[in-house]
């Protein structure tokens, strides 16, 4: 509104100062060409007739629509403003990618303006520059060969001791091998200290004046230092004369060719970038100092493409894992020589590793970019951000390797806590290699994050230090550490668990006990996957109030529509509140008997006599019937015939019991004397005889069936008769007593011819 009014004031006033410029005929050009604008605007304000007019269309301003911005908008964005906020939506768009393609045009045409100049920077080279460094090398002679004499000494006095080190890492535990691996590393890097002191000690008490050094001879001992630093960091990480000290899955042959090549390369750049360079700033010149870093950078860079296009297959092979086919073929590089499997690996990561040469080569190729277009100190930062990203990659192989043989290891438990908790390894073994492989993937990633900061894409520490880095981390450091409590709640709780159903430790659970730690274990694992997710949930910055509101409507409805479950569910609690059944009971349930093999809050689970089983909800359940609770009872129906005396049957009935009792196989189900109760019934063949056994819960059947076999011994051989059923056939009588003759009609058989 603001730009609108202001634009209908200027033209106003254009408009305005015109006429009035006509009008006044007798004024001179010259006054008229003085008038300014504020002239102008008092003219048309002390003129009735042009005020009345400038009201008239200040009052229709608003009514106008205002013009889509024209061409000269897009024309005003190439000074970096923001696009005018009354532009449609589309416009805007158009302006921001205009704005865009222009700024990388523009980047492109300075970039290869820059490229086809780089050459340039060799001509710096004025052809002195090898005198020069001859005549330094006269100089620095004695320095050179003292810290030279004393490192190789002191390096062949440390090769048996490494190789002892070695030794005792082989036979010892991982807390030794750590131990090992860093006094090695201290040891390392003292013989560097001592190599270097001895040259500051000669060039100070003995080269020149006494107390004095030069300027030559401190860059050549702090270049010293600082290269063989970065070596003993290389050989920390490669080993190459210590195979049980080596934290990458390589061998003697690869690490002895690795740990030559990376400290060949370390040592040119060093020596070249901290003694030569400023040896021929100070007696050549500047020019020809970046011409000879540019020249050493290149020289390195071509070596480096050379060593991954020479060993590309060679690393595939290594970091596939190939263990079979022929070893002939594979060139001398950063691995064994390794056979190629019979069956190609697939995947992201495997083509990756089939591949890897190439963002290897894209990388070397960037750098050499950079080394062209920067020439000077860029050059040995750059190097130097490559070293950090090999150090950061190849300390990233190590721990993936150490992860990857953890993994196929696994978890061995201690004997003794396997005994007590059989069950604890396996689930270890199941968790364990998949949190290694999350953890491989934040190593990857981690390796990848540094080595983009190493190099200046990313800035890897102010984004960690952002408000939304922090946040970030801070979530996943609170989601980790959730789980993880989780995680250990929940295995420390079916431990437990397993250690008190485990009959051979401790005191023997009870079926009840069985019972309610099984459910115990079920309900606490729901009722933890539930917490942990909510926990999750609001360390990754969701509200969970709405969503327990909503879930309380939802588990309401959930009820309503679900009523036959949530009566499974209650009457599953009082039952087992009320201990009707256990696991390993024999119960009628639902109408159906048989053994319960699995109770949960909702139903029970039977198998009958016949193997069947049955999945009973306890919604159906009216009545429970229990046959081994605390004791069982055998009823004996004993059937004599009417003709025996019932004294005599029941002596033998106790007789028969006192011989089941002398049987050691029943005895110990026995609980108490046979109990009598007589005659309990007149059937249609026989008289019953009833009496009971009281046995142990469980042991009534089996005894019951023992008690009938002694019990048909002693009746056979006293001669009591265990009657079956008899048909009688009567044809009646007259009052007088007489019955109706039967004519029998009896065939005599012939004999034959």
């Amino acid at each position: 509104m603001l730009r609108q009014l202001a634009s209908v004031l200027v033209s106003l006033f254009l408009v305005f100062g015109a006429a009035h410029a006509q009008d006044g005929s007798g004024a001179s050009s010259e006054t008229n060409g003085q008038r300014t604008s504020v002239d102008l605007l008092l003219d048309v304000i002390e003129d009735d007739a042009a005020r009345a007019e400038l009201i008239e269309r200040l009052r229709g301003a608003d009514a106008v629509p205002p013009d889509a911005p024209g061409d000269v908008i897009v024309e005003t964005l190439s000074d970096g403003t923001a696009p005018p906020e009354d532009a449609s939506f589309g416009r805007r768009i158009a302006l921001v990618t205009q704005q865009a393609a222009e700024d990388v045009v523009g980047w492109g045409m300075r970039f290869w303006r820059q490229l086809t100049r780089a050459p340039e920077v060799f001509g710096g080279l004025s052809g002195g520059e090898a005198g020069v460094l001859v005549e330094a090398l006269k100089d620095l002679a004695l320095v050179i060969a003292s810290t030279v004499v004393v490192f190789f000494a002191l390096r062949w006095l440390g090769k048996s001791l490494y190789a002892n080190m070695s030794a005792s890492a082989r036979d010892g535990g991982l807390a030794r091998t750590a131990m090992l691996f860093t006094a090695s590393a201290v040891i390392d890097a003292v013989i560097v200290i001592l190599a270097w002191g001895a040259g500051y000690a000669l060039a100070i008490l003995a080269l020149g004046e006494f107390g004095q050094i030069g300027i030559r001879q401190t860059l050549y001992l702090n270049a010293f230092l600082l290269v063989e630093m970065a070596k003993v960091a290389v050989r920390l990480v490669l080993s190459p004369s210590a195979t049980s000290l080596r934290p990458l899955p390589i061998g003697d042959r690869a690490a002895s060719y690795l740990s030559s090549r990376i400290n060949l390369i370390v040592g040119v750049v060093g020596y070249g970038q901290l003694l030569v360079v400023p040896i021929i700033n100070s007696n050549v010149s500047f020019a020809a100092g970046r011409a000879v870093s540019a020249l050493i950078a290149v020289a390195v860079l071509g070596f480096a493409i050379w060593l991954v296009l020479r060993n590309r297959r060679s690393v595939t092979h290594w970091l596939l894992g190939d263990d079979a086919g022929p070893r002939a073929a594979a060139p001398e590089g950063t691995a064994d020589p390794a056979p190629v499997r019979g069956r190609r690996a697939r995947g992201a990561l495997a083509y990756l590793a089939r591949h890897w040469h190439w963002p290897a080569l894209a990388y070397l190729l960037a750098l050499f970019v950079i080394v062209m277009l920067r020439p000077g100190d860029a050059v040995f930062q750059t190097f130097l951000a490559s070293g950090q990203v090999l150090v950061v990659g190849l300390l990233g192989f190590a721990a993936s390797g150490f992860i990857s043989r953890t993994m196929v290891s696994g978890v061995s438990l201690p004997a003794r806590l396997s005994d007590r908790v059989p069950l604890l390894q396996g689930r270890l073994n199941a968790f364990v290699p998949r949190m290694l492989f999350v953890l491989r993937l934040v190593i990857f990633a981690g390796v990848v994050l540094l080595a983009l900061n190493a190099i200046g894409l990313i800035d890897l520490r102010g984004w960690l230090v952002s408000q939304f880095g922090l946040r970030f981390t801070g979530m996943i450091l609170s989601v980790s550490l959730v789980l993880l409590v989780s995680f250990g709640l929940w295995l420390a709780l079916t431990s437990w668990v397993d250690y008190r159903l485990n009959p051979e430790f401790g005191s023997v659970a009870t079926a009840r006990e069985r019972t309610l730690l099984t459910l115990l274990r079920n309900a606490a694992t729901i009722a933890l996957v539930i917490i942990t997710l909510m926990f999750v949930l609001a360390e990754i910055g969701l509200d969970i109030a709405p969503l327990l509101a909503s879930a309380g409507v939802l588990g309401l409805a959930i009820g309503f529509g679900a009523q036959k479950m949530v009566q499974d569910i209650i009457t599953g609690i009082f039952i087992q509140f009320e201990n009707a059944m256990n696991v390993g009971d024999v119960v009628t349930v639902g109408g159906v008997t048989g053994t319960v093999e699995r109770l949960t809050i909702r139903s029970a689970s039977l198998r009958d006599l016949h193997g069947v089983f049955h999945i009973i909800p306890f919604s159906s359940v009216d009545m429970v019937s229990n046959y081994v609770k605390d004791y069982g009872y055998f009823v004996c129906d004993m059937g004599v015939a009417y003709r025996e005396d019932v004294e005599e049957a029941k002596q033998a009935m106790l007789d028969a019991f006192a011989e089941l009792k002398g049987d050691p196989d029943q005895a110990d189900g026995i609980l108490d004397e046979l109990e009598w109760f007589g005659v309990n019934s007149f059937g249609d063949s026989a008289v019953m005889l009833r009496a009971r056994i009281k046995c142990v819960p469980g042991r009534q059947w089996g005894i019951g069936r023992a008690y009938n076999g002694v019990l048909k011994t002693v009746f056979d051989a006293r001669n009591i008769e265990i009657p079956f059923p008899h048909q009688t056939v009567y044809f009646g009588e007259t009052k007088d007593g007489q019955t109706q003759s039967v004519k029998v009609d009896m065939e005599t058989p012939t004999a034959p011819a």
